[in-house]
């Protein structure tokens, strides 16, 4: 359990880091909404790294929480440097969260498997605000 948590604390991780680079650099005429929807996106991500690395220690492994750790391990693409248009931010996030939703609901399937429910538990809590958080992504983007 210890790896499949640190596993996905690497990718919410990168993808905290990931999002803050849209909120510090997204342009462009929903520059505002997006810049404040993005800096909310991205505490709540802060919140579920603190979740899974205390659960990593608390089943007796260490955690693996720095920047650099979850870098090197991270399985979702990097973002753009530089400044991105609104619409083209909210597509590169939306492609990422949907990334971290599906490993964290593969990682649910898995501690259930490993009858870990307190670790299952902890991932469905984090795939419900990773689904909150797309639906709002999803919501800028033409149907």
């Amino acid at each position: 359990m210890v790896t499949l948590l640190n596993r996905q604390l690497a990718d919410t991780l990168d993808l905290y880091a990931q999002t803050k680079q849209a909120h510090w650099n997204v342009v462009g005429a929903h520059f505002h909404q997006l810049h404040e929807l993005f800096d909310e996106l991205a505490e709540t991500l802060l919140g579920q790294v603190d979740l899974l690395a205390e659960r990593a220690t608390a089943l007796g492994g260490a955690a693996q929480g720095t920047v650099r750790m979850a870098a090197a391990t991270s399985r979702l693409p990097e973002f753009p440097a530089g400044f991105q248009d609104g619409l083209t931010c909210v597509q590169l996030l939306a492609e990422r969260y949907a990334a971290l939703a599906a490993s964290t609901r593969a990682a649910i399937e898995a501690a259930t498997r490993a009858g870990d429910a307190g670790t299952a538990d902890l991932f469905t809590e984090v795939s419900r605000a990773l689904d909150k958080a797309l639906w709002f992504l999803e919501a800028h983007l033409p149907k």
